[in-house]
């Protein structure tokens, strides 16, 4: 089965977005050069724990020993990218995410797959002309100012849903919430 890879090596924009009140909101990761743009689907916790990983991955390579790279520690200003998605067509749903670094062009990498089949209820593969399934992939490759920058939009974005209930943790909905409602 061919594999269709949208490919990004030095994207002009990569960011994640929401589409969607709090509590229904649907993340997106979306990667445009040019006119082309991919805008993938993905679940809150994958954008945390992507952010959370980028900025792991920068900050061990400022502190390696000998490290030829100018690393940022924060977001350079010049790539703080506050506006909203481009307009959205979700080529697919992520399932699971790689994510690395390429010394050879300071670049952060993250790959990203559609869920599986085993992951997924319904079927929706990508099919070429002949009837044949076609399997897809993201690749991105951001430089270490953008890599920073999209973490901290990304941190941003998933802290801008429903507050965290002060007794349980969990998210408050807008009607109200189990820990919270007054007793009848």
């Amino acid at each position: 089965m061919p594999t269709r890879v949208h490919e990004f090596a030095w994207p002009d924009r990569v960011v994640i977005g929401t589409v969607g009140l709090p509590g229904a909101r649907t993340f997106y990761l979306q990667v445009r050069t040019g006119k082309q743009i991919v805008s993938i689907a993905l679940e809150k916790q994958q954008s945390a724990e992507l952010a959370g990983k980028i900025d792991e991955i920068l900050d061990q390579l400022i502190a390696l020993e000998g490290n030829p790279f100018s690393i940022p520690t924060g977001t350079p200003i010049e790539l703080v990218d506050n506006d909203p998605l481009e307009a959205v067509e979700e080529q697919f749903r992520t399932g699971a995410m790689t994510l690395g670094w390429d010394p050879t062009t300071a670049q952060v990498v993250i790959e990203a797959y559609p869920l599986s089949d085993a992951d997924a209820d319904d079927d929706d593969d990508a099919v070429d002309g002949n009837g044949a399934e076609v399997a897809e992939m993201l690749l991105v490759r951001m430089p270490v100012g953008t890599a920073r920058a999209f973490a901290k939009r990304t941190r941003e974005v998933v802290g801008a849903g429903r507050p965290a209930c002060p007794l349980c943790g969990y998210p408050v909905d807008p009607d109200g919430h189990v820990c919270t409602l007054p007793e009848v």
